[in-house]
């Protein structure tokens, strides 16, 4: 009884007191957007297929041609083309009804955000949840930052330990050509060689930093989105039936109006059972997205610090121990690059 008392107080119905002024127009462009994405979610008209039954059948017991007389192929062929005006209306009465009811939703649809937004209707709103998934969005736009920084950062490393490898290189080649200066053209090149080497070590931990953090950003976070973006279309479409029910009781009650008062009672209920399901989905996505957030952003983030640390404190061990400790396996080089048979 409390459970279903706290489900009522927290998804509600919020009234729009507004009537269209001045400031609710900086708002056409979004419902601009939002009626263009709900006409593009129509029907798929080709999808559409009758199954009749006689076709693909096996060849067993197939009459020669040659033993069928002039009539009955003149039947068969008139029985053909019945079957093919048949199934040909069959396609399409069925593309008509399709056709009808995407029409028919689209239109109270529309109605139901043209009236929210000009402040002529309610929509239902659940209060901790429409927080949480804020929270959710505001996390996701930071963490594309950190993204794209920590890509940033790949490649200026990588570019600076490219230069210390040619650099390296260099002071290699101008030790053998300088006799008087080979000794200081010498430990610069190993020193050079070093650092490259310990660069190589780092990047390869940037980089497993990096495909986390896009794991958890374009594949996680974009998938739980992706089900409350459904569960929003639900939502408006179960206020738009709601609407389109309050409507009708308000009316005569004729026998007329109480068929149709019936048919929108069942939509309604259609409709209300699906918002339900997507919104349980939702909630059961956040909960799991942030349980999965945490221990994937503790690992990572111990992962940058120990390895930046290790690598700017001249530390080649305990860098190369961080990679073991965190399960990093270094391609060595040349591994990227295709074998002579893909070359060909």
């Amino acid at each position: 009884m409390a459970d279903s008392m706290m489900s009522k107080a927290a998804t509600m119905e919020i009234p729009i007191s507004s009537n269209g002024d001045s400031r609710n127009l900086a708002e056409d462009d979004s419902l601009e957007q939002d009626l263009q994405q709900v006409m593009v979610s129509g029907p798929n008209l080709n999808e559409t297929s009758i199954v009749s039954g006689g076709y693909g059948g096996t060849t067993e017991g197939i009459i020669p041609t040659s033993s069928i007389k002039g009539s009955n192929m003149h039947h068969t062929s008139s029985n053909s083309s019945m079957t093919a005006e048949e199934a040909t209306k069959g396609i399409a009465v069925e593309k008509f009804d399709i056709m009808k009811k995407w029409g028919l939703n689209t239109y109270k649809c529309t109605k139901q955000m043209i009236s929210e937004r000009f402040g002529r209707g309610s929509r239902t709103v659940d209060l901790e949840l429409e927080a949480q998934i804020e929270v959710l969005r505001e996390t996701k736009r930071k963490y594309e930052n950190v993204l794209h920084l920590a890509r940033a950062l790949t490649n200026h490393f990588y570019s600076m330990v490219q230069t210390q490898h040619a650099l390296g290189d260099t002071f290699a080649d101008l030790s053998q050509k300088s006799p008087e200066l080979r000794d200081e053209f010498g430990y610069n090149a190993e020193t050079q060689k070093l650092l490259c080497k310990n660069g190589e070590t780092l990047l390869g931990a940037i980089n497993f930093f990096v495909s986390s953090i896009n794991t958890l950003v374009n594949k996680t976070m974009e998938d739980t989105l992706m089900t409350i973006k459904m569960y929003e279309n639900a939502r408006l479409e179960f206020d738009a039936y709601r609407a389109d029910l309050e409507e009708l009781n308000m009316g005569p009650r004729d026998a007329v109006t109480m068929a149709r008062i019936e048919a929108a009672q069942q939509q309604y209920q259609i409709h209300k059972d699906k918002y339900e399901r997507l919104r349980n989905d939702v909630t059961i996505k956040l909960k799991f997205l942030e349980e999965n957030k945490v221990k994937v952003m503790h690992k990572q983030l111990l992962l940058f610090h120990n390895a930046i640390s290790a690598y700017f404190a001249g530390n080649q061990q305990q860098l190369e121990q961080t990679l073991k400790q965190f399960n990093i396996k270094l391609k060595p080089p040349g591994a990227d690059k295709p074998s002579w048979l893909e070359e060909q």
